[in-house]
């Protein structure tokens, strides 16, 4: 009798070990270059993708998934929302650089969320207690941060909202303002009327009044009071038009 033929061996699947630990590896190297002061909705999401595709990619037959070609079309038809995502991600850089000096005095908070980017500007630093009219010669170089950078090219094309809010503490019996709701809307209009004077265009805003409706933090507190007093100016996303 012939000798049987010997079975070939089955593959080694050692090298998935050292694959993944150089993927872990990757990973964390890239983790320690992450600054999250400058982390933006839209990329964040596009590194998931990105990463649940790679997961797909490497499971071969193993997966379920629909697997990379209809992953492409998805990416394909969200192109357009990814490139805005990332045009609000570089205006909240330059918003973030050019307002450092602001951003360290706490006169302003630079922050982004479904709306768009955020740019918050401190009542009490703008504005004196239960007034409107705005503290200009304490502010003035603020202001013209603001103007520079609402007139520069980059923000040709955007829509922006400017939002009047304040804590839950009634105006006062001699106030020229009949409640909250005035005085809020009031500041936002001044804001505006500041910018527009100084060459930005009016067509591109709105304007809102909110009083205390909308807090960021609790209003049991001085602190909290604080933050809550604030005008925000929203560069708003296309679906927030």
């Amino acid at each position: 009798m012939g000798k049987k033929n010997k079975e070939p061996e089955k593959p080694s699947t050692a090298w998935q070990g050292t694959y993944g630990d150089m993927i872990t590896l990757m990973l964390c190297f890239f983790v320690m270059l992450f600054n999250p002061t400058e982390v933006d909705v839209t990329e964040l999401a596009t590194i998931t993708q990105a990463l649940q595709m790679t997961q797909s990619e490497t499971m071969g037959g193993k997966a379920l998934s629909s697997g990379r070609l209809a992953d492409l079309g998805n990416m394909i038809d969200s192109l357009p929302s990814l490139e805005k995502g990332r045009q609000l991600g570089t205006a909240r850089r330059k918003a973030v650089s050019l307002f450092q000096p602001d951003i360290n005095t706490n006169r302003i908070a630079v922050t982004s969320d479904e709306r768009g980017i955020v740019i918050t500007l401190a009542s009490d630093s703008f504005f004196d207690e239960g007034s409107a009219e705005l503290n200009i010669d304490e502010t003035r170089d603020t202001l013209v941060r603001l103007v520079e950078f609402f007139r520069s090219p980059d923000m040709a094309d955007r829509r922006f909202r400017i939002e009047g809010h304040t804590d839950d503490t009634p105006v006062a019996f001699d106030s020229q303002f009949l409640s909250n709701w005035e005085l809020s809307a009031a500041r936002a209009i001044n804001v505006l009327h500041y910018l527009a004077d100084f060459g930005v265009n009016e067509l591109q805003f709105s304007v809102g009044g909110y009083a205390d409706t909308r807090p960021k933090f609790s209003n049991e507190t001085a602190e909290g009071r604080a933050y809550n007093r604030r005008v925000d100016i929203i560069i708003l996303d296309e679906g927030h038009f």
